[in-house]
C-alpha cells in the first residue's frame, strides 16, 4: 500500500458497513480500505448502534434484510438521535422496488444501493453525501 497515495482520496473517512452477510461486510470493507477510509463493520443493528455511539462513523451503509433489528429499524434509530441525525445513511438491499425506495426515504436514509453494488456505487454515494470527500 505504501507509496499509493493517489487511491487515498478518503484518508481518515470512517465509513460504517452493516449487514448480516460477512462476503458483503468484507467486500465493502476492502474495497473502502483501498480508498484509504477507516472502515467500522457490524453484523446486525444492536451491535451498529453500540459501534456507532463509540465509532461516530461519517457515513452508515446498512443492509435491508436483518435479522432482530432490520435496515429500515436501524436507520430510523440513527435518524431519532440527536448526535447522529445528520450522519448520511444508505440503505443497502437486493430489492429493486419503488416501495422499498420508498420506505428507505421515509425513515430518513439519504440513498438506496440495490445489491450487488459496484465499486463506484459505493465510492459515488460517499462523494455525493460526505462534504469535502
Amino acid at each position: 500500500m505504501e507509496g499509493n497515495n493517489s487511491h487515498e482520496r478518503f484518508n481518515g473517512l470512517k465509513v460504517m458497513i452493516i449487514d448480516d452477510s460477512k462476503t458483503i461486510r468484507r467486500t465493502a470493507e476492502s474495497l473502502l480500505k483501498r480508498e484509504g477510509c477507516e472502515v467500522v463493520t457490524a453484523s446486525d443493528g444492536f451491535e451498529a448502534l453500540a459501534k456507532i455511539v463509540e465509532q461516530h462513523p461519517h457515513i452508515i451503509f446498512v443492509d435491508v434484510m436483518m435479522p432482530r433489528l432490520d435496515g429500515y429499524q436501524t436507520c430510523a434509530l440513527i435518524k431519532n438521535n440527536q448526535v447522529f441525525k445528520s450522519t448520511p445513511v444508505i440503505m443497502l438491499s437486493s430489492k429493486d422496488g419503488l416501495f422499498d425506495k420508498a420506505k428507505g426515504r421515509i425513515v430518513g436514509s439519504e440513498q438506496y444501493l440495490t445489491k450487488p453494488f459496484t465499486r463506484e456505487e459505493l465510492l459515488g454515494a460517499i462523494q455525493a453525501h460526505v462534504p469535502g470527500h
